[in-house]
């Protein structure tokens, strides 16, 4: 499946009157870091750093970008503090049916091609599907086709009483742990669509026990991560799942790209996806 452009982001919800002030001091109290302590990474004073979130002091296009840093603000949250004090944006936005983005978008496209028939799919900063392999694809077979209508949504599609849920032998350990995720992130990015659709999850109705917490034909669970356990043509296929990111990117697009890949826990998931099928 080829790499589809993704839905403009929303705008960042930064107030634009405020100033970037109240917003850098925002962004230091979630991090928990003291005036003092940002002042000794970023090689400026307490002094200087409390002058900056009271608006007493307006601080230069580097100083926002150092305070940013190390702060770990997410790139296109940089953006939004350099608007806010009144700077242009440092980082673009390409679009990833951008020309100048062929390179990537093949790479990517090669890579989760080359992982099968192990399962790989790309998503963006809220979990839209912008490409997935033929694994994937083997994974949805039967869910409605109605929420596979672009664009699709990985946690949706997780989740969703009518989509692999049902078929989850593990939903609810399963299901923390996504909202879990979704947790750190919206504390990372502040990010409004991403409330939103963690909310609509999180509403989606439970089973009181997991199937397979008494099936001891599941076999035991990796110690050292927690499996995806899914039902496929009568068989309980087992997987681990990793994420990647890109390094130290310089564009909000691909800040936000992530790719995540599923591996076999076990032998017989291994055999399985390896076995010919018409």
């Amino acid at each position: 499946m080829s790499i589809v452009p993704s839905r403009p982001a929303a705008a960042s919800s930064a107030p634009a009157d405020g100033g970037v002030g109240p917003l850098l001091r925002g962004w230091r109290e979630e991090r928990r870091v003291s005036q003092l302590e940002l002042a000794l990474r970023a090689g400026s004073s307490a002094r200087h750093i409390s002058f900056v979130e009271t608006g007493r002091s307006r601080p230069s296009e580097e100083m926002v970008l150092r305070l940013a840093e190390h702060l770990d603000v997410p790139v296109r949250e940089r953006n939004a503090l350099l608007l806010a004090a009144g700077y242009a944006p440092h980082y673009p936005e390409t679009p990833l049916d951008d020309p100048s983005m062929d390179a990537l978008r093949e790479g990517v496209e090669r890579l989760i091609e080359a992982y099968e028939p192990y399962p790989a799919l790309v998503v963006d900063a809220t979990y839209d599907v912008l490409a997935a392999n033929r694994g994937i694809a083997m994974l949805l077979e039967g869910v409605p086709d109605r929420l596979l209508v672009p664009p699709l949504n990985a946690i949706r599609l997780a989740l969703h009483p009518d989509g692999l849920a049902p078929r989850i032998r593990n939903l609810r350990a399963w299901r923390d742990h996504l909202l879990a995720q979704m947790d750190r992130q919206i504390a990372l990015r502040r990010s409004g669509p991403l409330r939103a659709l963690y909310e609509e999850v999180a509403a989606y109705p439970v089973p009181d026990l997991d199937a397979a917490e008494d099936d001891e034909a599941l076999g035991p669970a990796p110690r050292f991560a927690l499996p995806l356990r899914i039902e496929h043509e009568g068989r309980v296929l087992s997987f681990i799942s990793s994420i990647s990111t890109f390094n130290t990117p310089m564009d909000v697009t691909v800040a936000e790209l992530a790719i995540e890949t599923f591996l076999p826990a076990d032998p017989a998931t291994a055999k399985y996806l390896h076995w010919p099928r018409s």
